[in-house]
């Protein structure tokens, strides 16, 4: 007996067990593992958190030059701005770490 999902994919129920495997022995599957590797988890986790971590204060460092500029208020624009753009790296970074956790423990 077949079933089928809403994204169309067929499950044969004789196959079917509480695990998430679909053959009766484990590792017996021909088809070819669908994850993401290992070493593509680890550069796309890096390069979440290099972008938390930089974008912020680089984007604060420019944007306090240019209020510096604009009101003449040297170097307070630049100080405050960046300070604020490394809070905000530290809460991205933040954020990010308790949904690692999260997952983890779903």
């Amino acid at each position: 007996m077949d079933i089928y999902n809403n994204s169309l994919i067929c499950y044969n129920v004789k196959y079917m067990t509480k695990t998430s495997r679909l053959t009766n022995q484990p590792g017996t599957s021909s088809e070819k593992p669908t994850e993401v590797s290992g070493a593509k988890v680890l550069m796309l986790t890096a390069l979440d958190t290099t972008w938390r971590a930089f974008v912020p204060t680089i984007g604060g460092l420019f944007l306090g030059i240019g209020i510096d500029k604009w009101f003449g208020i040297v170097p307070f624009g630049t100080i405050g701005c960046m300070v604020l753009g490394f809070v905000l790296s530290a809460v991205l970074i933040a954020r990010q770490l308790i949904s690692v956790k999260r997952s983890k423990i779903n």
